[in-house]
């Protein structure tokens, strides 16, 4: 029987046979602005993925602008649309990817195709990953005129555990008008984390109401549907993500098997798909010299199934990295970024001090080839993150399905 969450390649809506089909399904959009990297494309991926798991009449259409949203593959009634792309620089700025406009007409053009997706598809749920106004408030016309014209139609706003420094979050949004847009629009907040282990929006002047309409959901599970590969060449999985801002991972690593040339264990570095060009040519010929204790993949949609076969995993910080780990029960050492966010450095930090992986941060721990090889060397006796026990840690998606079917009742029920 095949698993509920494997693609449909024709998107067919199908309906198990003795079960009518009902008149409409219910219709779920999730907006993923993507303007860098990999995490809100495939933290919506995987919503939608167990959305549409648990209930057979339910649909889900991602709009996203991941330059990557095609090389994934999308389960049977999930579907996406690309948005045209936006490059985020190194000083924060944008620029367009590929159209030759400016970013004020990228943004305007992107608004108007959001706009009328909705008008269309009619969603009876919006999530929104993130962003509360969009990129540059390209979805603020879009949430007026949802509040106008489908009022039966809940709009959550979903947040990873973290943002960023919670001053740095406050003038963030206050310029943003981020606090004033979850106020007027949204009927609830997701955040895909735990209370006790971080409060994201600690530092917001949000209303009592939308406190109390926001809801803890513990980390989103992942789970692997495919074969792992097999153990019998044991290896440590490195990856920096969607790898745009990866390089002085890799470097270090790469650094510690060049000065230990008996360093074990082997290797797997996926370098992502935004880790490219002359940078990555470089590490190439690197690697090359290493003897085959290195090994290199450009891209895998499935790294789920890389880290089910890893015994230890050297990750750079990001919130669906975490996700897998914990999924996983990998021994982890994290290597987190401090620019442009310190959201990874404030997860990583977070993580260590429960004991649920280690972390190597250059200010405090250097990042000398031997801070490396000593990490590498003792990960796979290091305690996988199931060695904490904490409730609930994982129980993301099942709350997300639980309160989705509440609010799709919700939405039903107003429009009787």
């Amino acid at each position: 029987m095949a698993h509920p969450w494997k693609a449909n390649p024709m998107n067919k809506i199908t309906v198990p046979s003795g079960h009518e089909k009902p008149t409409q399904f219910s219709r779920v959009l999730l907006y993923s602005h993507d303007t860098f990297g990999l995490g809100h494309i495939r933290r919506s991926r995987t919503i939608a993925n167990a959305i549409t798991a648990a209930d057979q009449y339910t649909t889900a259409l991602i709009l996203t602008g991941s330059p990557v949203a095609g090389r994934f593959t999308f389960p049977e009634r999930v579907d996406h649309i690309r948005l045209p792309g936006v490059t985020k620089m190194t000083d924060g700025s944008y620029m367009s990817e590929t159209l030759g406009m400016n970013i004020d007409e990228t943004t305007s053009l992107r608004s108007g195709l959001i706009k009328s997706t909705i008008q269309h598809y009619k969603p009876d749920l919006v999530i929104v990953d993130k962003e509360p106004t969009g990129f540059r408030g390209e979805l603020l016309d879009s949430l007026k005129w949802i509040k106008k014209h489908r009022p039966n139609t809940r709009i959550v706003l979903g947040l990873r555990d973290v943002l960023d420094d919670p001053a740095l979050l406050e003038k963030e949004w206050d310029r943003k008008g981020a606090v004033a847009a979850t106020e007027d629009f949204y009927d609830e907040i997701w955040i895909y984390g735990m209370k006790s282990i971080y409060n994201p929006i600690a530092g917001l002047a949000l209303s009592q109401d939308t406190k109390a309409n926001t809801h803890w959901t513990g980390y989103l599970r992942r789970e692997n549907l495919d074969e792992p590969i097999p153990k019998s060449d044991p290896y440590i999985l490195i990856t920096p993500g969607g790898g745009g801002d990866g390089a002085a991972m890799v470097d270090h690593v790469l650094s510690a098997y060049e000065k230990d040339t008996k360093l074990q264990p082997n290797a797997l570095l996926v370098y992502g798909p935004f880790l490219t060009g002359d940078e990555r040519a470089t590490f190439e010929n690197r690697v090359a010299h290493l003897n085959g204790r290195v090994k290199t993949v450009g891209f895998d949609s499935h790294m789920e199934t890389l880290m089910t076969g890893a015994i230890g995993v050297v990750a750079m910080g990001g919130y669906n990295t975490f996700c897998e780990i914990l999924s996983f029960d990998k021994p982890a050492v994290i290597i987190p970024r401090t620019v442009p966010r310190l959201e990874q450095y404030i997860r990583a930090k977070r993580a260590e001090d429960l004991g649920l992986l280690r972390m190597i941060h250059k200010e405090r721990d250097g990042d000398d080839a031997d801070v490396m090889i000593e990490a590498i060397r003792n990960l796979p006796n290091q305690n996988p993150p199931s060695a904490v026990k904490i409730d609930g840690l994982l129980d993301g998606l099942d709350v997300v399905v639980e309160r989705t079917k509440y609010l799709l009742s919700k939405a039903s029920q107003k429009s009787e």
